[in-house]
């Protein structure tokens, strides 16, 4: 595997993730944080498993509103 480094200037990628639908750059945050934070990966995993569990609650019942 070969890698290629090039610089790219933050308002570019800004501009990028801004064009992006809204489903896309949700996911690329979130790819993005992931790979910069094992914290955040850890907790991406443990809300999936926590939702698959069924360990859920409506807004609602939480907060009341």
């Amino acid at each position: 595997m070969k890698s290629v480094k090039m610089e790219v200037k933050s308002e570019a990628i800004i501009e990028a993730v801004k064009s992006m639908k809204k489903e896309e750059r949700e996911a690329f945050l979130e790819d993005l944080l992931a790979s910069t934070s094992p914290e955040h990966l850890a907790s991406i995993r443990e809300a999936r498993e926590q939702y698959k569990a069924g360990k859920v609650r409506a807004h609602k019942e939480i907060f009341g509103r």
